[in-house]
C-alpha cells in the first residue's frame, strides 16, 4: 500500500468520490475512468500496489488474465456484448499518468474519437494491448 498512490486509496475505498463497480475477485477493483475515451471506459486495478506494465513478470500472467476477465464482465454487465469491438491495454512508461498497474477497458472501440484513437492506439510506443 502506498498512501500517495490514488489507485491504492481507491482500492481501499478511501476515495469516496470514486464508486467501485462489482468485481468477481477480491484482489482487483474496477471503476470508471475520470476522463473517458469511449462510451464505456473502465479501469481494472489490482488492490495490491503493483508497478506499471514494464514491471510485470511471468508470475503476473494470472493477475493480468483476471483483469481482462473483469473488463469483459463489466462490459457485459453494462449491456455491451460485442467483445470484438473492445480495446484493452496498458499505457507504456513513461506515458502512464499513475504508476500503479491499471488495465484500460474501452468500448466500443469503433467509436473512439480522434484523440482517443491516438492515446489508445494498438501496440504503439505508448499503449500495449
Amino acid at each position: 500500500y502506498d498512501s500517495k498512490c490514488v489507485f491504492c486509496r481507491i482500492a481501499r475505498r478511501e476515495e469516496t468520490g470514486t464508486a467501485l463497480l462489482p468485481c468477481q475477485y477480491d484482489d482487483l477493483v474496477c471503476f470508471r475512468d475520470i476522463r473517458p475515451g469511449a462510451p464505456h471506459h473502465y479501469l481494472v486495478v489490482p488492490v495490491e500496489h503493483m508497478g506499471n506494465c514494464k514491471t510485470l513478470k511471468t508470475e503476473h500472467v494470472p493477475v493480468v488474465q483476471r483483469m481482462v476477465e473483469v473488463g469483459k464482465a463489466i462490459l457485459q454487465r453494462n449491456n455491451f456484448n460485442d467483445l470484438n469491438d473492445v480495446r484493452m491495454g496498458f499505457h507504456w512508461p513513461p506515458f502512464c499518468s499513475i504508476s500503479h498497474l491499471h488495465l484500460h477497458v474501452l468500448a466500443p472501440a469503433s467509436q473512439l474519437g480522434f484523440l482517443s484513437r491516438l492515446i489508445y492506439r494498438i501496440n504503439s510506443y505508448w499503449f500495449i494491448t
